[in-house]
């Protein structure tokens, strides 16, 4: 099996992970999960969303959060915004990279963003102009890049030929997002040999929502065909508010056991990061999709002590 020494995880559990709550999280809380996902040697976290708090109100206090967390060296805290309002509040919270994002199909994109596929594109200019002047990289994200709640399968054509747009921009990295966990391991494994084909220079991440419970199946098909860098949400939460059906992404501490089983190094420590799952689940409050954590109990000694450093 072709396989890296190494992946590289993006944490998406404290933005795309808790915007799909409906019970209002307090800030204290999305600071202490940021902070105990920081712990535990993830090196790319995606603190927030700079949304408007009429569409997405879970994000209201993305500023604050980002003003409280404990800054650690060597973690990318990213910022994920919908236009250049929200990309110059990124930059004066001092994100280290922003997140943008576009779908492949014409009706996700006007249900989440209110906007054509073409006038998404021309904002990202803006936002890539924004980005080049403080000196922050970019990521594009492609939603529905493997089928679409509202017009089902999607032509893998457009997604390149969207990707090959935000190439041209500025874009650092090309993100293909499963939103609905659509998609199937053959169908990964040929898109990804095809977008290392067509944009051969090109970082590519990917992002997999496991609704249909293919997530790590996706991932593995994703390797073989040459990825490395993959996004993960602690204990599985997630959901996209404009996608119906879609569940969570695929459990962090779930990919990280299966990487580390298979001798594939990623950076973090496994208990540690069962820990920040745990504290995921009592900060929503239910029980949440991700298996390594129910097959490995959080000792009482060890929860109570971190809930009292939680607390402090």
């Amino acid at each position: 099996m072709r396989s890296p020494n190494r992946v590289v995880i993006t944490e998406v559990g404290p933005r795309d992970g808790l915007q799909n709550e409906s019970r209002a999280i307090p800030l204290d809380r999305k600071i202490a999960l940021v902070d105990a996902l920081s712990a535990c040697g993830l090196t790319r976290i995606e603190a927030a969303s700079f949304v408007s708090p009429k569409a997405i109100p879970q994000m209201a206090n993305a500023a604050e959060v980002m003003a409280g967390i404990r800054r650690r060296p060597g973690v990318t805290y990213v910022g994920l915004v919908p236009n250049d309002v929200g990309a110059r509040n990124a930059i004066e919270a001092r994100v280290d990279e922003i997140a943008v994002v576009v779908s492949a199909s014409e009706s996700h994109n006007r249900a989440n963003v209110n906007r054509t596929v073409a006038e998404s594109l021309e904002a990202i200019r803006g936002i890539a102009s924004l980005c080049r002047e403080a000196s922050i990289p970019w990521t594009g994200y492609i939603s529905t890049s493997f089928g679409c709640p509202y017009e089902g399968a999607v032509d893998v054509a457009r997604v390149f030929e969207i990707a090959e747009r935000l190439r041209d921009t500025g874009a650092e990295a090309i993100a293909l997002g499963d939103t609905i966990g659509i998609a199937n391991p053959r169908q990964v494994f040929e898109t990804v040999i095809e977008f290392f084909h067509k944009l051969p220079d090109m970082p590519l991440r990917l992002h997999f929502h496991d609704t249909r419970g293919m997530a790590l199946a996706n991932v593995i098909a994703a390797i073989e065909a040459g990825a490395s860098q993959f996004d993960g949400s602690v204990g599985g939460l997630g959901g996209c508010p404009y996608a119906p059906g879609a569940s969570g992404n695929v459990a962090t501490e779930d990919l990280v056991a299966m990487l580390h089983a298979m001798g594939i190094e990623t950076g973090v420590q496994l208990d540690g990061l069962l820990d920040a799952a745990w504290l995921a689940e009592e900060i929503v409050g239910r029980p949440l999709d991700g298996r390594v954590k129910r097959a490995f109990p959080r000792p009482a000694s060890s929860q109570h002590a971190a809930q009292a450093d939680y607390v402090s």
